[in-house]
């Protein structure tokens, strides 16, 4: 139904919602680089994905969990499904920081929740988000309009691969903790744009 590059990966969801510009570096660009959050944040993912599977008081605990999607053309794994006794499906997803902003790990996890439903054909209403600095979980409501913006931002990708273009840097807030911010090189590139928009702004119009 998909071609390869059409595919949509699941992590690729919370880079896009946080900035599209840093999926499209990961993504289209396979430009990935290291920094103290990114190993961190790596390093609770493999601790979730290395714990045993198994019984845990009323539920059975998979863990590294391969999640698909074949209408949405969407691939990934999950950090932890809870199969509870009384038939509740409930995804959780690790982060290492607290849950400030949220809504992009929330779009990843509704993903999850749409894999999860087409492949076992059973609702999955409601998941978690796990914060290993605060060792809470957040739970999230998996409404119609999370799906809608889920199904979106998964379009918006597939869109991104399609065309190949690469989305222009934010330069804001976000970039300074961003471990691709000197592949990105969002300050130079706006100035850049400023320089240019500057100069054809004050160009002299052609006389009639």
């Amino acid at each position: 139904m998909w071609a390869e590059e059409e595919i949509v990966l699941i992590s690729a969801i919370e880079h896009y919602a946080y900035c599209p510009r840093q999926c499209g570096l990961i993504h289209l660009e396979q430009v990935y680089e290291e920094n103290l959050f990114t190993l961190k944040g790596r390093q609770v993912h493999e601790r979730a994905h290395e714990a045993p599977s198994g019984r845990e008081e009323t539920k059975r605990v998979e863990r590294a969990l391969p999640l698909w999607s074949d209408r949405l053309g969407l691939y990934g794994v999950a950090d932890v499904v809870e199969f509870w006794d009384d038939g509740t499906i409930y995804p959780v997803e690790y982060k290492r920081s607290a849950l400030g902003r949220a809504r992009p790990a929330a779009l990843q996890l509704c993903a999850q929740a749409l894999c999860l439903e087409e492949m076992l054909g059973v609702p999955v209403p409601r998941g978690a988000l796990y914060s290993h600095q605060t060792r809470r979980r957040r739970e999230i409501v998996l409404s119609s309009s999370l799906r809608q913006e889920t199904e979106a931002t998964i379009e918006s990708i597939r869109a991104m691969l399609r065309d190949g273009s690469l989305p222009p840097p934010v330069n804001d807030r976000r970039c300074p903790r961003c471990s691709l911010v000197d592949a990105c090189a969002p300050t130079a590139i706006s100035a850049a744009r400023r320089f240019v928009a500057a100069r054809l702004f004050h160009l002299p119009r052609d006389e009639p």
